[in-house]
């Protein structure tokens, strides 16, 4: 008996500190259910891009310039890429984006090189809008495709002076072509339209991510939640400064020159 009341009492003693701890390790697990839950939802309302574990591109003698004979005002062109200028894409034929300041000239060139700029492989002209906004041109049909694993080199070129380029003013990046992996292309195929760009930011395809965010935006320009996503993602790679910018109806090539 003189070892029994001992053990009792420490049973007594214990058993309440043993249901804490099974209580507080409840809750704790509880509480990050919760956070799990609040951080994807949180993820999928804020919209923001998720740049790829990938390297840089290469650096070149390309980038922004800046003349004072055609564009009003102090704002430049604003390519709408990500930090470091690279784009992925699952498309052969992808939409680029750019803020046009309001313009005196509506002539604009596209060009996009390869092989270390050595080699054109296109290169179209087109007419620019004569007010300020967001603008978009997707490589039509008859372009060639985007090779898988190859990256481009393009330039947006406002033609200024068609007979001195060093007055025009030009912005560049990079695209590069990739692969959907299979659980990626699963879930692509399942989502419905306002799932596509979370999906697309997530996986840093930049092209498709901001591409899918604009046709929210322009089909439905009152949804304060597609409103609110667009903002989230431009801020998330520092574009803050366009998210109300407009979009404008342009733009179509005038002259096409594949390779």
């Amino acid at each position: 008996m003189k070892w029994i009341k001992p053990s009792l009492y420490c049973l007594a003693f214990s058993l309440p500190l043993c249901l804490n701890c099974l209580t507080l390790s409840a809750l704790t697990a509880h509480e990050m259910q919760l956070q799990a839950k609040q951080t994807k939802k949180t993820w999928q309302i804020s919209q923001g891009f998720k740049p790829p574990q990938r390297g840089n591109p290469p650096v070149s003698a390309g980038g922004s310039t800046r003349s004072n004979s055609c564009i009003k005002g102090k704002k430049l062109i604003t390519p709408l890429v990500p930090p470091n200028k690279l784009g992925l894409t699952f498309a052969k034929n992808p939409t680029f984006f750019w803020h046009i300041p309001t313009s005196v000239t509506k002539a604009a060139k596209l060009t996009i090189l390869t092989d270390k700029d050595q080699t054109l492989f296109y290169e179209t002209s087109f007419t620019l809008p004569g007010k300020p906004g967001i603008i978009s041109f997707t490589l039509p049909d008859n372009a060639p495709s985007l090779a898988v694993g190859k990256t481009y080199h393009w330039y947006l070129t406002v033609v200024c002076d068609a007979e001195d380029e060093s007055a025009n003013l030009s912005v560049d990046g990079w695209v590069e072509r990739t692969q959907p992996e299979l659980p990626l292309s699963q879930a692509l195929a399942k989502a419905d339209s306002q799932k596509l760009p979370t999906i697309y930011a997530e996986a840093g395809i930049w092209h498709e991510a901001l591409t899918t965010l604009v046709k929210l935006r322009r089909t439905d320009p009152n949804n304060p939640k597609v409103k609110m996503n667009w903002e989230k993602f431009l801020q998330s790679v520092g574009l803050n400064a366009i998210v109300s910018e407009p979009f404008i109806n342009c733009c179509t090539s005038d002259n096409s020159l594949p390779q």
